[in-house]
């Protein structure tokens, strides 16, 4: 999952990142209304994570804005606000979920499942190509009905390509939804993950054919 966390505490937006980040969940931190407007028109979020105390705009007339260009991702406001007006007011504006501060990471990451599920429908239960399928629910890949362990990284990217199952994607891409920071690692090194994990997958009844000036893709053989 990736998600847009649109947060202006930096202290807990700097804490929430790395919790969710260390739970497996990518996270886009922006702290302004402004910068938020800016990343949701790129897209490739899972969900949105919006406090409603934004220094340069109001979070509700923000949510109503980015729902009017994208009604279908999840929105979850975080917010320090209470009372039954603040929540009308919030799913008015086109909020799925209300998390009041201060809350448990844990029912943060369970809520944003369940938008998850809810917003893909059934199907978003099981991700899957060919042999191979992901249980969002426990978070592990299967292939030809036996768990396939892997390290968080490999992991991460062929969970990204298994999203996007039969669409290359370029190693800049990827990068983007396996890190937070493009600092932490470089697209040559997808190369050496993408070589780790054809090692494992390659041959079983799926691939992940690179085509050049495109990218990878995983398909089913």
């Amino acid at each position: 999952m990736r998600i847009l966390l649109v947060e202006d505490e930096h202290s807990l937006g700097t804490w929430l990142s790395k919790a969710l980040e260390s739970a497996g969940i990518m996270v886009e931190w922006v702290d302004s209304a402004r910068a938020a407007l800016s990343a949701a028109a790129l897209g490739g979020h899972d969900a949105i994570v919006l406090d409603l105390g934004l220094p340069d705009r109001d979070g509700q007339d923000l949510l109503a804005d980015i729902r009017s260009r994208d009604p279908h991702v999840p929105a979850l406001v975080l917010t320090a606000r209470e009372g039954l007006s603040e929540k009308v007011r919030a799913f008015n504006a086109g909020a799925d979920d209300f998390l009041a501060k201060p809350f448990e990471l844990e029912e943060l990451q369970v809520r944003l499942q369940a938008l998850l599920r809810r917003a893909r429908g059934a199907q978003a239960a099981r991700l899957s190509c060919g042999p191979l399928s992901f249980d969002l629910a426990t978070r592990r890949f299967l292939l030809a009905g036996e768990h396939l362990p892997l390290p968080p990284r490999e992991s991460a990217v062929l969970r990204v390509l298994l999203e996007h199952a039969g669409e290359p994607m370029s190693k800049q891409h990827i990068l983007e939804r396996v890190v937070s920071d493009d600092k932490d690692v470089h697209p040559e090194a997808m190369e050496v993950i993408v070589h780790r994990l054809r090692k494992k997958v390659d041959g079983r009844g799926l691939g992940i054919k690179t085509y050049r000036g495109l990218g990878y893709a995983l398909e089913a053989a």
